[in-house]
């Protein structure tokens, strides 16, 4: 038979609950710590001597359409070192809750993934509809505090510029060819702040990069063992600006050639003529001779 802390916070160690109230409105769920001790964030230490203890009600994901609130004992602390900061520290559960925190790392979580899909408005939308109440702002804060995903070895990178206030305020965008996906962003467009980036990833074996002499400086720099190619979408955009100009060119040519008789296509050339069907024994057609 399941526990009630088997059922309700699965993935939470060293926590028991005690008792579940259910009404129509939400459900109360009270649960403590069952550890012994806690680490001191000061020194470091393994401590047993507890000091006091409060309640603290963090909202957690929905259950059922219901508001689910946990009425949580947190226990204080004492530090009996006295070269240590602190004196006192509240415990913290590992996966629900964190120092300062009015949700639970389940909270936290939903809102932060639908960020990641939709970012701010449309994500607020769809986390209303999952029962978890949160605004625009919340939900671009929880992006924000999450951790910067782990860069692999980097082997064809591209360097491009980007406008924060076009025409007055551009930037470094640097990209990952391979998985099409940014790696970092440079505040300015100094070539010292490009070179030193290059220069940390010494297994760059390729520069995707435009024309710009600029760049084709800084991949030299930072880069010198690194080959420098032009990308796809900067070759096909001067060649579809090429065509355009040398279309624009002989715009007149053109025009001669439509206007004048001579130049066009020659009877030889030109399609025959099908002429209309004469009528057969079996038409119903007759001629009458003349008187």
């Amino acid at each position: 038979m399941l526990r009630l802390e088997e059922l309700l916070l699965p993935s939470i160690a060293d926590v028991t609950v005690s008792s579940v109230d259910v009404n129509v409105e939400e459900v109360r769920i009270e649960a403590q710590g069952t550890v012994a001790g806690s680490d001191c964030p000061g020194c470091g230490g393994c401590l047993r001597r507890i000091r006091s203890s409060y309640l603290c009600f963090p909202a957690d994901v929905p259950s059922g359409g219901r508001r689910v609130v946990l009425c949580l004992r947190v226990r204080r602390f004492l530090c009996p070192v006295i070269s240590c900061g602190r004196r006192t520290f509240a415990e913290q559960l590992p996966g629900l809750t964190r120092r300062y925190g009015r949700r639970t790392e389940r909270l936290r979580s939903t809102p932060a993934a639908i960020g990641l899909a939709l970012a701010g408005r449309a994500g607020a939308r769809l986390a209303s509809v999952f029962g978890v109440s949160v605004s625009r702002s919340t939900v671009l804060r929880l992006v924000e505090a999450l951790p910067d995903p782990e860069v692999p070895a980097l082997r064809v990178v591209g360097a491009h510029e980007y406008a924060t206030r076009k025409g007055r305020h551009y930037g470094t965008v640097l990209v990952d060819v391979q998985s099409r996906r940014p790696v970092d962003l440079l505040p300015d467009r100094e070539a010292s702040s490009l070179a030193a980036w290059l220069a940390k990833w010494p297994g760059v074996e390729v520069v995707c990069r435009d024309r710009a002499l600029f760049f084709a400086e800084v991949a030299a720099a930072g880069a010198p063992k690194a080959v420098q190619v032009a990308d796809r979408w900067h070759l096909w955009h001067n060649l579809s600006e090429a065509a355009e100009r040398c279309v624009a060119d002989r715009c007149r040519c053109l025009q001669v050639l439509a206007s004048d008789p001579a130049q066009r296509v020659p009877p030889s050339r030109r399609s025959p003529k099908i002429s209309p069907a004469r009528p057969g024994r079996g038409d119903t057609a007759s001629s009458t001779a003349p008187a």
